[in-house]
């Protein structure tokens, strides 16, 4: 059995969604924003200033991990409902992220009832907007429930 279907009142996926992230204090503080939000996708980018960036200069490990988390339930979200959490995710870190901006981007691969399964890549664009692939994962994203 599929999810039902899910659709914002207005029918403007992207504005629901940067409702959504501008509710979240975690992803203004980083600077997170969202510029693309449809049946099963979703973009996040994540600007790299040298509050995000280890000693060495790459992106830190938890920049990364939050882009590929949030990204992830945007994408469930869009085929589960508004009201979902990450129940689990694996990231593998490919190679050091290195640059401006970090830019993940999320697919629902499929979607029951009240569970999804998502893959997020996250690339890292230059000062060129060239991108270079830096990690990948998949998640699980669940219906929470409420509060």
């Amino acid at each position: 059995m599929t999810a039902p279907e899910f659709r914002p009142a207005d029918g403007d996926w992207l504005a629901l969604g940067r409702a959504v992230l501008a509710a979240q204090p975690f992803s203004q503080l980083l600077g997170a924003r969202l510029v693309h939000l449809a049946p099963g996708e979703a973009e996040l980018h994540v600007p790299l200033g040298p509050s995000h960036l280890q000693q060495g200069g790459m992106a830190h490990g938890g920049v990364l991990g939050y882009a590929a988390d949030n990204t992830l339930t945007f994408a469930g979200g869009t085929r589960l409902g508004a009201d979902v959490v990450t129940a689990e995710y694996k990231i593998c870190l490919l190679r050091p992220a290195i640059g401006r901006t970090v830019v993940a981007r999320a697919t629902a691969l499929h979607a029951g009832r009240s569970q999804a399964v998502c893959r997020c890549d996250l690339f890292v664009l230059d000062d060129a907007d060239a991108s270079q692939l830096c990690a990948t994962a998949l998640g699980t994203i669940v219906r929470s429930g409420g509060r």
